[in-house]
């Protein structure tokens, strides 16, 4: 089962980095008419599924969902704003921080402890942000702040999904997203261009990239433990790496590399120390 976890997840961690690439392709479209693509991609899917098995579209926490969509696409909207002015694997590795904010969102809302080394962790990822902002001036101050912005939402969308996940099918959490994101991003209508030649391609991969590496990554995460995938997870920014640089040019020196690294090595203690705590939470209360 553990190899299928995995392989589940390395799939999903490129399809999400095919995804972000495609943004970046997508480099003069405004931010919100790439939203409504990838949220129409991926719920003409997903809704017939949901009729067929009759599962529910509203739920039964709508205002909790609404908010889940509002933050889920302030976040979305930001991420793609900064992919398309900074380079790709920097502007994801920013994002990673997500989990920090969720950490300390946790903490206030759901009672949830940090522990001391969680706290150094986190200190390790932002000390790789300031690497990179202050080693590379391509990452300019506004883009820094959209990538922190992005950062923040998605850490409170993985607070809410954990308190709607033991309430609401996961489906349903998903598409409200989708329907929410589609609803909003028609309202910048007036700033859309009409996609030329091979961009209709490209929009319309968008949503399938972003379908399987939803499914594929809840699939993974069902069958596996967090702390065995969560390296695999961060396999995206390798796979975003190096399409970047081949596709884009996107170069990086060796100072910038070891912000991202540092990034990725606190979020990895983070997992390493709550994954820890669950096993001794689960040996404690097996005795």
């Amino acid at each position: 089962m553990k190899s299928k976890g995995i392989w589940f997840i390395l799939i999903a961690s490129f399809a999400f980095a095919l995804m972000n690439f495609t943004v970046k392709y997508l480099g003069d479209m405004h931010p919100m008419q790439i939203i409504f693509f990838r949220a129409f991609g991926t719920s003409i899917f997903i809704s017939p599924f949901m009729v067929y098995n009759k599962i529910s579209f509203i739920g039964s926490n709508p205002k909790l969902l609404l908010l889940r969509s509002l933050v889920g696409v302030t976040s979305l909207a930001t991420f793609f704003m900064a992919i398309q002015r900074i380079p790709l694997a920097s502007a994801i590795s920013i994002r990673y921080l997500g989990p920090i904010f969720g950490a300390i969102l946790a903490m206030i809302f759901l009672k949830e402890k940090v522990k001391f080394g969680q706290w150094i962790s986190f200190i390790i990822a932002f000390s790789g942000v300031l690497v990179l902002k202050g080693f590379d001036i391509r990452i300019d101050f506004v883009s820094l702040i959209l990538c922190l912005i992005s950062a923040f939402f998605i850490g409170f969308v993985f607070v809410l999904i954990r308190y709607l996940a033991t309430k609401e099918h996961h489906l349903t959490i998903i598409n409200y997203f989708m329907l929410f994101s589609i609803t909003v991003s028609l309202l910048f209508l007036p700033y859309w261009r009409m996609p030329i030649s091979g961009e209709w391609i490209a929009v319309g991969l968008i949503g399938v990239f972003g379908l399987v590496g939803q499914v594929l990554m809840t699939k993974a995460f069902a069958i596996e433990e967090t702390s065995v995938l969560a390296p695999f997870k961060y396999m995206e920014l390798v796979f975003a790496f190096f399409l970047a640089l081949i596709f884009f040019g996107e170069s990086y020196t060796l100072i910038s590399l070891i912000g991202m690294l540092l990034i990725i090595s606190g979020m990895l203690i983070n997992v390493a120390i709550k994954s820890r705590e669950k096993i001794t939470t689960n040996v404690l209360g097996g005795k």
